[in-house]
């Protein structure tokens, strides 16, 4: 349920943007307005009345400050409590002035006549009170929308808090055990190989693809015997074996 309250910031961005503007415009334009005799009288500047201060700085300051919640905020509750705060200082902005005639005194409003002619007249109206009011309403409920549905993207921020993070083992520390040995052919030549004499004498030469020629085994006959103090040539003299 907690997650699901998640939200991306991007989600009322634009919305959230164009509130803060129109709450700085609102709750400002009325004391720098009069510089350009632009707004409602008295026609002076930074001059703090009753109908300036509750029917445009208090719902501008709301506009602003419900924007400002629906920009920066990434809980869906708190971003949609910015954007009604901004609904409602928009619909002041709407209401304030008709409304205002029910506590004023002699049947007058509390806010100023607006200034200059009747084509700036309309003008100052519809920037600083109506007009003004019904865009603020209209952003604050294109917000409220966005941030009531469940998109796929947020279900996906949903599903992966939710899931719950794998327990890492920690497993001891130990020697690292040597690493494979190296293949015959790469390994290094040891001072003790390098003393080992090479074999002397040539080697017999073999042809390759034949196998060595088997040697016969030799035999003794009577006459290869030899007998101490003789010698082949008395062997060989007639008599000699008497």
């Amino acid at each position: 349920m907690s997650a699901t309250l998640r939200v991306p910031r991007t989600r009322g961005a634009l919305s959230g943007l164009l509130l803060v503007l129109l709450g700085l415009w609102g709750a400002l334009m009325p004391l720098v307005g009069p510089y350009f005799h632009f707004g409602f009288a008295p026609d002076e500047a930074w001059h703090f009345t009753s109908g300036r201060v509750w029917l445009q700085v208090v719902p501008g300051a709301a506009v602003f400050l419900g924007g400002l919640i629906a920009l920066a905020s990434a809980n869906r509750a708190f971003a949609a409590f910015g954007a009604w705060l901004a609904a409602l200082g928009g619909a002041w902005f709407g209401v304030g002035v008709p409304l205002s005639g029910l506590w004023a005194d002699q049947g007058r409003t509390t806010l100023g006549s607006a200034l200059g002619g009747t084509t700036r007249q309309v003008a100052e109206q519809i920037t600083l009170l109506y007009g003004l009011g019904v865009v603020a309403v209209f952003l604050a409920a294109v917000a409220l929308g966005r941030l009531a549905v469940v998109g796929v993207r947020d279900a996906a921020l949903a599903e992966r808090a939710d899931r719950p993070s794998p327990v890492v083992e920690e497993r001891p520390v130990t020697d690292a055990s040597p690493g494979p040995r190296p293949p015959l052919g790469r390994r290094p030549v040891r001072p003790e190989d390098a003393t080992v004499p090479p074999p002397r004498g040539p080697l017999p030469e073999r042809i390759p693809g034949t196998s060595p020629e088997p040697v016969p085994p030799q035999t003794t006959g009577p006459g290869d015997v030899k007998v101490a103090g003789r010698t082949d040539e008395t062997r060989g003299r007639p008599g000699a074996g008497a």
